[in-house]
């Protein structure tokens, strides 16, 4: 039987599922091969692009969540996307798309990720959509860090700047991105998982628009001239709830943050006795990710970021093997540390409660898979 990390999802058509045995076994030929072949068929390259790679990708961030992939495989399957899509972007079909706007192209667009963004695969995307769209696009890539970005933005002056991030932990940084751009007088569209369902995120850091993926992002910039962006202004003008000081108190201790919580865990969570060095090392970068997440949702001020991402940590970690209610003494810790602030406890009473309701879901639906495993072990004998 094929191992459960091998499995492709249910409901791939032959062209996807092959790509993504491809992707996930680590074959980039077998890939390449097998989108070169989809364009030689016929298949619309942004079709390619949009329908079958990106719900590739997105498929092996939810394997890796689920546990059914590892981390090497998983970054494996992003970097033959990748190569996949450069690969693409030389196939006579794309070329010609691309020569017949070379003539007459629709403006200059700058696409990066936010400073500290290392998920670039919706950036390229984004930017092989808009130049078979016929823009001109100035990939930047991954992890652009704000002074250089705003330098190729003097220098080159592109008509819109595209920027993308999909972790919340980011946001601070995407606004800083967004003010500097706006500054020289250059408007700013946003896309990502970080901006929030519906991009939530996108209007309140100041952003001149925001699309949900790619095709969207075309269709918006098709649509005419993005708005001129707003007199400069400072994050606080946006955010005037960080005048409490209670996001700068988190960023600036929280390596401190983490030591305590990671101290206090011993005595309150006795398992951790019996952890190997590795296993110390996950449980402190699981800290380190609750206390940045806790300042992304002090930074925008919504409970629903810290109390999401607490409930997605405890699937991730329940799909490990390792108990959801772990997270409640780390939580308690912290809230003993700051509790002289208000929002901050606030947020995390908020996600002890989402925990507390997690964790009997969770309880009661291990018992059923224990059972089912149970009686599918009494029946093996018999087949």
């Amino acid at each position: 039987m094929t191992p459960a990390a091998e499995q492709p999802p249910a409901g791939l058509d032959a062209r996807t599922r092959e790509l993504w045995d491809a992707a996930v076994g680590g074959d980039e030929y077998a890939a390449a091969d097998a989108a070169t072949a989809a364009l030689d068929e016929g298949t619309d390259p942004e079709a390619l692009l949009l329908d079958v790679i990106a719900p590739i990708q997105a498929g092996v961030g939810r394997e890796w969540a689920a546990n059914r992939l590892t981390v090497v495989q998983e970054h494996t399957a992003t970097a033959i996307n990748e190569r996949v899509i450069g690969t693409l972007a030389h196939h006579p079909a794309v070329r010609g798309a691309m020569e017949r706007h070379r003539a007459a192209p629709r403006g200059r667009v700058a696409v990066a990720c936010i400073d500290g963004e290392w998920h670039a695969l919706p950036a390229r995307i984004l930017a092989e959509v808009l130049r078979l769209r016929g823009w001109q696009v100035d990939y930047l890539g991954a992890q652009v860090p704000t002074p250089h970005l705003i330098s190729h933005v003097h220098r080159t002056n592109p008509a819109v700047v595209a920027l993308s991030s999909s972790i919340a932990t980011r946001l601070p940084a995407a606004h800083a991105a967004i003010t500097a751009c706006q500054a020289t007088g250059t408007p700013v569209m946003v896309g990502g998982a970080a901006y929030g369902p519906g991009g939530r995120y996108a209007a309140l850091l100041g952003a001149d628009a925001w699309a949900p993926d790619a095709r969207a992002a075309a269709g918006r910039l098709a649509g005419g001239p993005l708005p001129k962006p707003p007199p400069v202004h400072q994050a606080v003008d946006d955010l005037p709830h960080l005048a409490d000081q209670e996001y700068a108190h988190i960023t600036r201790t929280a390596p401190g943050l983490v030591r305590h919580v990671l101290a206090g865990l011993e005595s309150r969570f006795p398992a951790m006795a019996d952890y190997t060095d590795r296993q110390r090392r996950h449980t402190a970068e699981d800290i380190a990710h609750i206390v940045d997440f806790l300042g992304a949702a002090l930074y925008v001020d919504d409970p629903e970021l810290f109390t999401g991402f607490a409930g997605w940590i405890a699937g991730i970690l329940t799909a490990r093997d390792v108990p959801a209610h772990s997270l409640r003494p780390a939580l308690d810790l912290l809230a003993e540390q700051l509790a002289d602030y208000p929002r901050t406890t606030d947020l995390l009473s908020r996600a002890l409660d989402r925990l507390l309701n997690l964790t009997g879901t969770m309880h009661h639906l291990t018992g059923e898979a224990a059972a089912v495993r149970e009686g599918r072990d009494q029946e093996l004998p018999q087949q």
